[in-house]
């Protein structure tokens, strides 16, 4: 683990090639972070973690390749989920992480954490991660095709159907790809590559026409940014 190298606080004592190395390598050592990889020979991650619950449970940074095994990880309160390849500044940051929770001692994520954690492992795949309706939905940026604001809430429309999700549209927005969506009215946002036209309505107003069908006001302190990014309409 040379990223650990950095931070001084940590010491590395033991790295394991599979799952019952790291069982005994845990119940061993008794360390107090562990990075565990989800997909290992003979016991995965989560079994190592089920050998190990009644002796010794560290906490645990899982990292892996796979990214559907998010919210299985975060059941087993880990503190973060890298994906592979992972970025040193996305290292550090769950390094970070578990320095505060291990000194705090507080050992349970909190429901507005895990939602956090689990939106920032989706924007290493451009993908979402609402709660909606009592349940956790991953979402791929490109099935977005325009999102609005409906009070405290956003409304976020696919082709397929649309998620209600508590939140202010300013919030929401910082989650979404900068180079993919872009906020054309102080309550709605689009994906750039469902738009088809921008088409002039007179007296200075525009809609923006998605491939759909559906029309969505332009709002005019808007109109430049979206004007530069995909051809002025005529």
């Amino acid at each position: 683990m040379s990223l650990l190298k950095s931070d001084p606080s940590f010491e590395v004592v033991a790295e394991c090639a599979d799952g019952q190395t790291a069982i005994r390598g845990i119940i061993e050592h008794k360390p107090s972070l562990v990075f565990l990889d989800v997909q290992m020979p003979e016991v995965g991650g989560f079994g190592v973690l089920e050998a190990v619950a009644s002796v010794h449970m560290p906490e645990i940074i899982f990292v892996t390749a796979f990214d559907q095994y998010a919210v299985k990880a975060f059941d087993a309160q880990a503190i973060d989920y890298l994906l592979k390849p992972f970025k040193q500044e996305r290292f550090v940051a769950a390094l970070a992480r578990a320095k505060r929770r291990i000194q705090s001692g507080v050992n349970q994520l909190e429901p507005e954490q895990l939602l956090a954690l689990l939106r920032a492992v989706s924007q290493d795949r451009e993908r979402l991660v609402v709660r909606c309706e009592g349940k956790v939905v991953f979402l791929r940026t490109a099935e977005v095709e325009w999102v609005e604001a409906d009070a405290n809430y956003v409304r976020i429309h696919t082709r397929q159907r649309s998620y209600n999700i508590r939140e202010k549209i300013s919030a929401f927005e910082r989650s979404l790809p900068e180079h993919k969506f872009i906020r054309i009215h102080r309550s709605v946002i689009v994906n750039l590559d469902a738009v088809a036209e921008i088409q002039n309505c007179g007296n200075g107003e525009h809609v923006v026409i998605l491939r759909a069908g559906k029309e969505l006001p332009l709002g005019r302190t808007y109109r430049e940014r979206l004007d530069s990014l995909i051809g002025s309409p005529s």
